[in-house]
């Protein structure tokens, strides 16, 4: 039996995705996504922004789910101010998908067709202006043929497919990071900017994967696992970051 939960394997993934981002605005949606982006701060990655979910930047490590009395506040970021750092592009996001395609397109918005919707989601949201001026990565919990399909029924965020008729001022800040799902971590580094499988999680194998999934994945003939948190950064998520283990509520751990 593994040491640590499926849980926390997606929060050290979601950790990895921050990995040597620099000094810039880190922006994770989401319990996991939440929970990574402030582990990566605490550990390796200490020049990372992190916002409070509202209108300020904060310095420490708050756990999730709460507004803590010790809250460091570095400084005011109202919603005018946000615009400027997303229309630049020193930002990284990483936001949920209902669907995501083989290049990369998201769907937030709604399912059926365009003209007769069947279901009504969140709208788009701030993905396509996310997409096409930030770092984008994405969080899906439940990794499916209904998450991972072959075409989006609406595109909300960019994919490579469609942005390689952008001239090159236009698609600048465009760059996909990676999609970790509670199965595994997928990465666009191919020469068509096709999705491909970077690591499983423990337990989970590439079959697993391939099955669950509604498009053919580039996949190398070695696949990495995901690699396994340290100690230390155990006790960050444990008993600092989640105390609470929200986190076993998104990812439960597999019977």
């Amino acid at each position: 039996m593994s040491p640590y939960s499926r849980a926390e394997a997606c929060c050290i993934a979601v950790a990895e995705a921050f990995r040597d981002n620099g000094e810039i605005l880190a922006n994770p949606i989401g319990t996991i996504p939440m929970i990574g982006g402030r582990l990566a701060k605490a550990t390796f990655a200490p020049d990372l922004v992190m916002t409070d979910g509202e209108a300020l930047l904060v310095e420490n490590i708050m756990p999730v789910g709460t507004d803590s009395p010790e809250k460091v506040v570095g400084s005011w970021n109202p919603y005018r101010s946000m615009f400027d750092i997303v229309w630049n592009g020193p930002r990284h996001v990483m936001m949920g998908a209902t669907q995501i395609d083989r290049f990369g397109n998201q769907n937030i918005a709604m399912l059926g067709k365009l003209d007769k919707p069947t279901v009504q989601l969140l709208g788009f949201r701030g993905a396509p202006g996310n997409t096409i001026n930030n770092r984008t990565s994405y969080w899906v919990p439940n990794h499916s043929p209904k998450s991972f399909v072959a075409k989006v029924d609406v595109v909300s965020g960019v994919g490579y497919d469609r942005t390689r008729d952008l001239d090159e001022l236009s698609a600048r800040f465009h760059g996909l990071g990676w999609v970790i799902s509670n199965l595994g971590v997928f990465d666009f580094e191919t020469p068509d900017g096709a999705m491909r499988l970077r690591s499983v999680h423990p337990g989970v194998s590439v079959e697993e994967i391939k099955s669950a999934t509604g498009f053919d994945l580039v996949i190398d003939a070695t696949v990495a696992e995901t690699r396994a948190p340290t100690a230390t950064e155990l006790e960050w998520i444990r008993t600092r970051i989640d105390p609470n283990s929200s986190r076993d509520s998104e990812v439960p751990n597999p019977a």
